[in-house]
């Protein structure tokens, strides 16, 4: 076993010798949000995004509308078209919309790299994906872990637990996660407590160990030659 990794474009470690590629699996049409995210302070807004699979309840939606409006801070939220699955969409059900959209925006789909790395970002509420992951550590974002499936409780837990870099969100009796506790960990890791201040150092800290790794010379490099010299000669 080699371990080769982290494993995400290059352009993520602000190599500028390949930001023409792209690695997104949908098109995004408009770049408003980024405009969006211009026009907001250092370290203030909240990015909410579960992936290009997970369906959320009902439910569940409105808890996390009303626990964005609650916090009081400035959000974007990735809200998947389900036209193909539902008759209505997702971000059609919400009953608070009119109020939700004086806080936040809510968009199709975007470019994850640069939302992330866009200086106004202060927190990822996530599904704890593995590229996901793996892309907020990169650039050094506190996380919210959502997980809904699959690896992602796996990855929750080393966000909160192993690296420290965010906290995992607890859900009642029925699996929801009620927008009272949404609020509680969206406090502890901007907040100015001691827990958010150890959240951002450890983000600092994993951030620059994976971007070395990542680098010529780092372990990355190093094993990912590993590999391709055992392939290759075992080849021959």
């Amino acid at each position: 076993m080699i371990a080769v990794g982290p494993l995400i474009q290059s352009s993520s470690l602000k190599n500028p010798l390949d930001r023409s590629l792209k690695a997104d699996i949908f098109q995004c049409n408009s770049n408003d949000y980024l405009q969006w995210l211009n026009s907001k302070p250092k370290s203030s807004v909240v990015y909410v995004s579960f992936g290009s699979i997970a369906v959320l309840a009902r439910q569940q939606m409105e808890e996390i509308a009303r626990a964005l409006i609650s916090s009081g801070r400035p959000f974007l939220w990735v809200v998947r078209n389900q036209k193909a699955r539902e008759e209505e969409t997702e971000e059609d059900k919400l009953s608070c919309r009119e109020e939700f959209e004086q806080f936040g925006m809510i968009v199709p789909w975007c470019l994850q790299v640069e939302v992330l790395s866009h200086p106004s970002l202060g927190c990822f509420v996530t599904h704890c994906g593995w590229s996901s992951t793996l892309e907020s550590l990169v650039v050094g974002v506190p996380t919210v872990a959502f997980p809904q499936c699959s690896d992602q409780a796996t990855n929750a837990k080393l966000i909160e637990d192993v690296w420290g870099t965010g906290v995992r969100m607890s859900g009642n009796e029925e699996g929801i996660v009620e927008r009272y506790e949404i609020v509680r960990c969206l406090d502890l890791v901007m907040g100015d407590e001691e827990k958010g201040k150890q959240v951002r150092k450890n983000v600092e800290k994993w951030k620059d160990l994976a971007r070395d790794a990542a680098m010529k010379g780092g372990s990355l490099d190093i094993n990912l030659k590993a590999f391709v010299h055992d392939v290759t000669h075992g080849c021959e």
